[in-house]
């Protein structure tokens, strides 16, 4: 098959496309024919060397941490699906390819209303958002904050923590129009992080008292500014480290308002606890992406062959929704 190879830890030009052996698929697994897959910035990181897929090394590296694609083939212990099934889910890698194997837990079948490039770029970001979400036991009438709101997972986040109840969503965005933009999927509040201090907003915009949760990529940046935003008895979740890792804290708000920060990550989780998740967003918010009430936001499509180019796209933080590759 043809896939895309990290060569070598660097920037997009380490991306080759090149041929490789077809996977193997277990008695439990489905051999799928990929049709669209989409970018993570955990690809980006992976490229670079700083995020290796979990498990022994593989003898090709192959990022993508999702696709959407027909079963071509399925294991003899596989049960609910069948050659010819339109699926899609969650990867640990090897997505940038022309053929995937898969454990049939952790697959999804795709609904009739999906194209193949929304369904490829459903699985990594709404299945990262709805369990970030659900880990801070989001409460219907509740008040919520997203960071990077027109992010993949930005996007995901403010649509579902709408549908989970949320009275009141906020988001930070670097630009107008991706404000603009995330307010038509249901942000009440858009703060562009360049002009404006985000807790400062918040405060503002909530009479001082604050949001119950928040879902941030940034990290150490962001810490001060999101336990000052943060109500008595919020609830912070951490599910990306994009402005640092180290963080002076001042534990003593963690007290004062007793606060409950957690991190998460969804890539290294045993195949028992991913198949929960895949479960749960099957059960809670594929329905409402099949309906259109949620929506799946692709900003570009581009051609498996071009996964660099694509790369230095995503670096240029210049994209609103999921950026997609189509393998032909």
């Amino acid at each position: 098959m043809k896939a895309v190879v990290i060569t070598r830890p660097g920037g997009p030009e380490v991306l080759e496309y090149r041929e490789v052996p077809d996977p193997v698929a277990g008695p439990e697994d489905l051999l799928i024919r990929v049709r669209a897959t989409a970018l993570n910035r955990a690809d980006l990181l992976q490229r670079m060397g700083g995020y290796p897929q979990p498990g022994p090394k593989p003898a090709f590296e192959i990022p993508g941490l999702e696709y959407a694609g027909e079963v071509v083939a399925a294991g003899e212990r596989v049960e609910g699906f069948a050659v010819g099934d339109r699926v899609m889910g969650l990867l640990a890698g090897g997505g940038y390819a022309e053929l995937v194997a898969t454990h049939h837990r952790l697959a999804v079948k795709v609904p009739e209303a999906l194209s193949w490039e929304e369904a490829g770029a459903t699985p990594e970001v709404y299945i990262t958002a709805h369990d970030a979400l659900l880990q801070c036991g989001l409460a219907a009438g509740e008040r919520v904050l997203i960071h990077a709101a027109g992010s993949g997972v930005g996007v995901a986040a403010v649509q579902i923590a709408k549908v989970m109840g949320a009275s009141f969503v906020a988001g930070t965005a670097g630009s107008a129009e991706k404000l603009v933009r995330a307010a038509e999927l249901g942000l009440d509040l858009g703060i562009n992080y360049r002009e404006q201090d985000f807790a400062e907003a918040v405060l503002q915009a909530t009479d001082g008292k604050g949001v119950d949760v928040i879902l941030d990529v940034i990290g150490a940046e962001y810490w001060e500014r999101n336990l000052r935003a943060l109500a008595p008895k919020g609830r912070m979740v951490i599910v990306g480290l994009m402005g640092g890792t180290a963080a002076q804290a001042n534990l003593g708000v963690l007290l004062q308002k007793r606060l409950q920060v957690r991190g998460t990550t969804l890539r290294a989780r045993p195949l028992e606890e991913k198949a929960l998740a895949t479960r749960a967003f099957e059960k809670s918010v594929l329905p409402h992406i099949a309906g259109g009430r949620v929506k799946v936001v692709i900003d570009r499509v581009y051609a498996l062959r071009d996964a660099a180019e694509a790369h230095a796209y995503m670096a240029t933080n210049a994209n609103f929704g999921k950026i997609v590759l189509v393998s032909g």
